[in-house]
């Protein structure tokens, strides 16, 4: 009996949780789908297939160009955010310097400041340092807009790691980075996996940073996509779209389930800190 009322009770946590998971899956479902259904206007006209994939794979510089330049970019910004945030996350969580909170907060002032009005001003400096129209200069402009949240994990995930083991290593010979790499680094993985993960979905899926500061053959898929489109007499085609769509997706959800669990305790490392 008391079994059946277990169950009971979570009855309501399995409709609302299902219902929420039949909201966010079906339009990834239901475009998977018609990225190979026959639509008029289309590659695929007739039964179903994979002509509208083929048009996406034929494309000017051709989708495999454009997935390129999507990890270019992405892996820019992730490397960038890791080392960067890692290191100025230690610093904070560890060490004691004046104007320590007030640069702290001026770093995740960042965050009330909306990307696109910075846009303009970093295209100039980009052009300035001689990385317009590069991947590396979109990826560290990407990276720019991730640390603030990346520093602020960090710093927690650091924070939740006791004194003592980082003096036991300072006891054993180590310096502050032999500490950092050997001992403190493997207790803060999740929070490393978490802000990684960040990094790369903004990066992989961003669209206004290409926009601004690539073109031609060196613009990532999202950009792609929305050039391609657009054909003739203003007529869209849309199986070509959902064809984008489905192999932008395709390596977000593979990573988000490959690292869901260490990117749970990351968010539980930083809730219970705080």
């Amino acid at each position: 009996m008391s079994g059946i009322t277990r169950v009971l009770g979570r009855t309501p946590f399995y409709v609302l949780t299902g219902g929420l998971a039949i909201l966010f899956l079906y339009p990834l479902i239901w475009t998977s789908i018609s990225s190979v259904s026959p639509q008029p206007g289309s590659a695929q006209v007739d039964g179903f297939g994979f002509g509208n994939y083929a048009t996406l794979a034929s494309y000017q510089a051709g989708v495999a160009t454009y997935l390129g330049n999507s990890l270019g970019i992405t892996a820019t910004a992730v490397i960038v955010t890791l080392v960067v945030a890692t290191l100025g996350g230690y610093a904070f969580a560890r060490f004691r310097f004046p104007g320590k909170d007030a640069l702290f907060l001026l770093v995740l002032s960042i965050l009330m400041v909306p990307y696109a009005t910075l846009l303009i001003p970093l295209v100039i400096w980009l052009k300035d340092l001689g990385l317009s129209n590069t991947l590396v200069g979109v990826g560290l402009v990407l990276a720019v807009f991730q640390l603030p949240f990346a520093m602020f994990m960090m710093r927690i995930s650091f924070e939740a790691v006791p004194k003592e083991l980082e003096e036991a290593a300072l006891v054993d010979g180590c310096g502050s980075f032999g500490a950092l790499r050997r001992v403190l680094l493997p207790a803060v993985k999740p929070g490393l996996i978490t802000i990684g993960l960040f990094a790369f979905l903004a990066a992989w899926n961003d669209f206004m940073v290409p926009l601004y500061l690539v073109g031609g053959d060196n613009q990532p898929l999202p950009l792609a996509l929305v050039n391609m489109r657009q054909q003739v007499m203003g007529v869209i085609d849309y199986g070509a779209t959902q064809a984008g769509v489905v192999v932008l997706t395709i390596p977000c959800v593979v990573l988000f389930l490959v690292l869901q669990r260490h990117y749970v305790n990351g968010f539980m490392s930083g809730a219970l800190k705080g």
